[in-house]
């Protein structure tokens, strides 16, 4: 299920400004997997894997894609690891388009593949790890992100053979994870970058629009229960249209759809295409999953530096609420910043634009340098 993903490059390819030189009324297709990388990909399977609900599968699937080979010090540990986590909807190959990976990962630059190990996998229903479109639907286990992060973690350890990360970069939801990796193994890296997301439960209207597009799906007849034979159209469409929304930015889109039929073309388009990617089930339990995330009591748990970045133009994390400055003074090592909007940024996808952050990415690694991590 990779819906959300699809809406959100498709609104950041109508959002950077070499889409506002076209014509408003041509509707450009999203960015794809740049082919320059092409990652070593593979799945693994974690067996009789058991739930926070208490529900258990006897095998989990969890792909990857990773790029680079792992490096160990003398002791055996791994040096050069980065694990970087995909947001709600999206999968490990988000991080292979060109404004991520043209940016980091190519000769001499932040995160050149002949020198750190990049690990990017696909979450517990997402991508092409176990889902509920699998076969299961409706009666998959009802994951949830400790779930989710728990899964992350076998997976490096077990499945990588990875024992040590040097950081963690999450996007969006991936950036919520990020917070669950610091607090729950907080000797397991030595940096984080959590990217567009608050460490507090998610409440207000964050949790406003998770919960219509949710209703939104649930209350079409033809959902029927989640065992459905055709998707539910009416709820899928409700659900894109919440996504569409909550990825959206509106200065750029103002200049990329300056008139009213513009407008309506290019939602026609997006739409269209959109709703059918999508699987009600997966999507459902993609957003539900969010439901009990609250790291803000354990910051104080998190002791590796921290970089913690959004942008001023992001719906689902507004600067007005105050939350990201007030939480960040309880991480002992962290700093916040926030990219003002601006013609180059793209909302809540700002994240995936790596050119837009990629000097506090800078900061971060010089700091690691200065002052190595120990061996814990």
């Amino acid at each position: 299920m990779r819906g959300f993903a699809i809406i959100c490059l498709t609104l950041a390819t109508l959002l950077a400004p070499a889409a506002r030189a076209q014509p408003a009324t041509q509707s450009t297709p999203p960015p794809t997997p740049t082919q320059a990388y092409k990652p070593l990909e593979g799945d693994y399977i974690a067996h009789d894997f058991h739930f926070k609900s208490g529900e258990t599968l006897p095998e989990l699937r969890l792909h990857y894609r990773t790029l680079g080979t792992p490096r160990r010090d003398a002791n055996g540990r791994v040096t050069n690891a980065v694990l970087i986590l995909h947001g709600t909807g999206g999968w490990g190959g988000n991080f292979l388009v060109p404004q991520f990976a043209g940016v980091l990962y190519g000769p001499g630059q932040l995160l050149d593949i002949t020198r750190y190990y990049i690990i990017l996998p696909d979450n517990i229903g997402h991508g092409k790890s176990s889902k509920p479109s699998d076969g299961m639907h409706a009666h998959f286990p009802q994951y949830e992100y400790d779930d989710m992060v728990a899964a992350q973690h076998e997976l490096v350890e077990k499945g990588l053979n990875v024992n040590h990360l040097r950081l963690i970069i999450g996007t969006s939801m991936g950036c919520m994870h990020s917070w669950i990796w610091g607090e729950t193994y907080p000797d397991f890296m030595d940096a984080l970058m959590p990217l567009a997301c608050l460490p507090v439960q998610i409440a207000g209207r964050n949790r406003l629009w998770r919960k219509m597009l949710m209703s939104g799906i649930r209350q079409d007849p033809d959902w029927q229960n989640g065992d459905y034979t055709t998707e539910p159209r009416a709820g899928l469409e409700i659900a894109a249209d919440m996504l569409l929304i909550a990825g959206s930015a509106p200065l750029p889109m103002q200049l990329s759809l300056p008139t009213r039929d513009a407008a309506d073309r290019w939602l026609q388009d997006v739409m269209r295409r959109e709703t059918d990617t999508l699987d009600a089930n997966d999507l459902l339990y993609a957003v539900n999953s969010s439901r009990n995330y609250d790291p803000s009591v354990d910051l104080g748990k998190i002791t590796v530096p921290v970089m913690f970045v959004n942008s001023a133009d992001d719906f689902i994390n507004p600067p007005d609420l105050g939350i990201a400055e007030r939480e960040i003074q309880k991480v002992k090592n962290g700093k916040f910043v926030l990219i003002p909007a601006s013609e180059q940024t793209h909302g809540h996808g700002t994240h995936t634009w790596a050119a837009l952050w990629q000097q506090y990415l800078k900061e971060l690694l010089d700091e690691l340098q200065q002052a190595p991590a120990a061996v814990k």
